[in-house]
């Protein structure tokens, strides 16, 4: 299982380098990532591949950040698939957080979602 940290930063150039900077130092691959720069405060959304050691390099730097369970779906690569997967859960009541695009092979693309209710979520997947 995967885990995405939501990366509170500075409004200020050299954020984004710090925080990657920091994770390549410790040997971390970003495996996905996404800001957000709004009016409350800038927010960097990264999955690595090691949990673990993202958490606490994050800490030791003393940078704010919070965890949320990400699910794994694979997808036809097609127009629409999206829309049916999205539809689906919106039928349940779940609202989507965050989503990503992990990667694209063999005609199908993987990606990485967090919701409101992952339960919920994988029985209206299924």
């Amino acid at each position: 299982m995967l885990k995405e940290f939501d990366v509170y930063v500075q409004d200020k150039p050299g954020e984004l380098a710090k925080v990657c900077e920091l994770l390549g130092n410790n040997g971390v691959n970003i495996k996905a990532i996404s800001s957000e720069r709004t009016q409350s405060r800038p927010q960097i959304r990264i999955v690595t591949e090691d949990e673990a050691t993202t958490r606490s390099a994050l800490k030791r730097l003393g940078i704010h950040f919070e965890e949320n369970e990400v699910m794994n779906i694979r997808l036809p690569d097609r127009p629409g698939e999206l829309g049916k997967m999205a539809r689906k859960l919106a039928k349940s009541m779940v609202n989507v957080d965050s989503i990503y695009i992990l990667s694209k092979e063999n005609g199908m693309t993987e990606m990485a979602l967090t919701v409101d209710n992952i339960e919920k979520a994988r029985e209206a997947l299924r």
